[in-house]
């Protein structure tokens, strides 16, 4: 799934992407340590893997789009 890069806190390496349709989405460091990044910029575009949980979805893994 694709998302778009909305937030990003180095220090604790949490963040948070909005989805094609606006909606926004909350990841954790394991999410984004799992991806092998070193740096998120808002407005990056980013490949994201997830499960769903209770009433949203859970983002398990962020990194970079490639083509």
């Amino acid at each position: 799934m694709q998302a778009t890069s909305y937030t990003y806190d180095p220090e604790t390496r949490t963040g948070s992407v909005l989805l094609d349709d606006g909606t926004p989405v909350e990841f954790d460091a394991a999410a984004f340590d799992a991806g092998g990044l070193l740096l998120l910029r808002p407005g990056q575009r980013v490949r994201i893997e997830g499960e769903a949980r209770g009433s949203g979805l859970r983002i398990t893994l962020v990194t970079l789009q490639t083509f």
